[in-house]
């Protein structure tokens, strides 16, 4: 009987010691994919229902001041059409993904060196392919795109204009998406034409207005209301505010030497607000949720 009872404790402590070992090990698998998973880049969209309301201005800016705060920053062109962050940046985007897809560059060619260390895709015309490709050939290259991910803080996506379905691709892969409007009725119904497309398709990430060209912080502020008002009643959305960014002549200015603003006029009030708004987005990095490959979710709207 004591044997019985000491083979039995026996047991008992061989089978607590096998469990104890099996929760560690869930806890070293769990700690692994944690770090794996922690270690991608935050994904930032800069998008707008309409053109000609700065929201390349906008993603090129942003991305210089994280760049700033010792940021790794990778700017995507993702404007398959009219793409023009090269010459927002004043670079030369000779080379895009296009040409690693065809096997004639490969992915470190095409990354153009852009003021504060930014790293930068330009018109990235061939992005549209990625859908089309083989699996194999899908697989090679959203592995190179993927280490870009890894490799970097942050990436900041600057969609086309227009609510297409490459632009909402890129929204709904992304981790935030930042909509950028202006006061005007027409830029603030086509912002919220993507609000709803995005909502309708149950994107769970943040949405935030940023405000740009308004005539001082009260107008900007009122607009971001008026569409957040709009969002929560019909599409039952929360908007959050991002930054009101006001109209300066110092913005045209520096478009036109093909400088951007943040270094050309450091001390403008637009420049402040952006440094705000990256200083925002930086701190909320370390609280968000990042959510997987970015570049295969991509592929998996477009399909």
């Amino acid at each position: 009987m004591g044997s019985r009872t000491i083979s039995h404790h026996a047991l008992r402590q061989r089978s607590e010691r096998y469990r104890y070992a099996g929760i560690m090990r869930d806890q070293a698998v769990n700690l692994h994919l944690s770090e794996a998973h922690s270690s991608l880049a935050r994904v930032i969209a800069v998008t707008s229902g309409k053109g000609g309301v700065g929201k390349t201005n906008v993603a090129a800016n942003l991305a210089i001041c994280l760049a700033g705060m010792s940021k790794r920053v990778l700017l995507l062109d993702a404007d398959i059409s009219l793409a023009n962050v090269d010459v927002v940046l004043n670079i030369r985007g000779k080379y895009d993904i296009s040409h690693v897809i065809n096997g004639h560059k490969s992915m470190t060619d095409i990354i153009q060196p852009g003021p504060n260390g930014v790293q930068v895709i330009c018109g990235a015309s061939g992005l549209d392919k990625l859908a089309d490709l083989s699996d194999g050939e899908q697989r090679d290259l959203l592995g190179h795109l993927s280490k870009l991910q890894q490799e970097t803080d942050t990436i900041i996506v600057d969609t086309a204009a227009g609510i297409s379905r490459s632009v909402v691709s890129f929204c709904l892969a992304s981790d935030h998406v930042l909509v950028v409007t202006t006061p005007e009725a027409t830029a603030m119904t086509d912002a919220y034409g993507m609000i709803k497309v995005l909502a309708r398709k149950r994107y769970q990430g943040p949405i935030s207005i940023v405000v740009n060209m308004a005539r001082d912080v009260a107008e900007g502020k009122r607009t971001y209301q008026r569409i957040a008002d709009v969002a929560r009643k019909f599409l039952g959305r929360d908007l959050y505010f991002a930054a009101v960014l006001p109209w300066d002549d110092r913005l045209c200015t520096a478009v036109r030497s093909r400088k951007p603003v943040v270094l050309a006029y450091p001390n403008a009030q637009i420049s402040s607000s952006l440094a705000k708004l990256a200083a925002r987005l930086s701190d909320a990095r370390r609280d968000g949720q990042v959510s997987g490959s970015f570049f295969r979710k991509v592929v998996k709207w477009w399909n």
